[in-house]
């Protein structure tokens, strides 16, 4: 219940005391911990390659007072593909998250889109990406759309409370979303029924197998 929807822990240990369950919001942050990487790794193994068209955005957030920085890169699909927290933003920062997606997507990308930001492009020159570029306009919007979902959960939250953990969360997060991300909009409702079905089924497959 964490993961599917925008709750806290306390949320949930109510939810399970009205289920009968007798459970402490610190014993389900343990099971957030011990069982959430689990079900990321899961359902990005049984997932569909993503789109080759990349979009790279990066937004900031306070921890513990200090800025850090959210970068992320999504498929035209609004696919999650990767997050990385960062201190800086700069080209070293924005090498990493090149770099991580070059080795965990497994699909060589055709376009990268990013704003107007010069690390992308200092980044994507020493990686002989640069033709791959593609600046411009509301051209980004995809990648900055998908921040609003990190938004929810970071209020819920209160804020993380260090960037290791809101690596852990925001890696788990991603993936989780991806499951559920049917795009209503642009689907019937009888359609809508039907994935819904399927990504039940999936997650009850990840969920049963991760904590066997």
């Amino acid at each position: 219940m964490y993961f599917r929807f925008n709750l806290s822990f306390r949320d949930v240990e109510e939810l399970m005391t009205e289920r009968g369950v007798d459970v402490s919001y610190q014993t389900i942050r343990r099971w957030v911990d011990k069982f959430g990487s689990k079900y990321a790794k899961r359902i990005k193994s049984r997932s569909e390659p993503p789109s080759p068209v990349r979009h790279l955005d990066e937004v900031y957030t306070k921890i513990n007072g200090k800025t850090v920085y959210l970068w992320r890169a999504v498929d035209d699909e609004g696919t999650v593909l990767d997050i990385v927290v960062q201190r800086r933003r700069n080209t070293k920062a924005a090498t990493r998250l090149l770099r991580k997606l070059l080795k965990n997507q497994g699909v060589r990308p055709t376009k990268i889109v990013t704003d107007k930001l010069g690390s992308y492009g200092a980044a994507l020159k020493l990686l002989g990406l640069k033709h791959l570029q593609d600046v411009g306009g509301r051209k980004n919007n995809r990648a900055e759309c998908s921040h609003v979902p990190i938004r929810r959960r970071e209020l819920k939250a209160q804020r993380f409370r260090s960037v290791r953990n809101a690596q852990k969360l925001l890696s788990v997060h991603g993936q989780i979303y991806n499951l559920f991300n049917y795009r209503r909009h642009l689907i019937s409702r009888k359609s809508l029924r039907k994935f819904r079905q399927k990504a039940q089924a999936e997650w009850n497959i990840v969920t049963g197998s991760a904590c066997a």
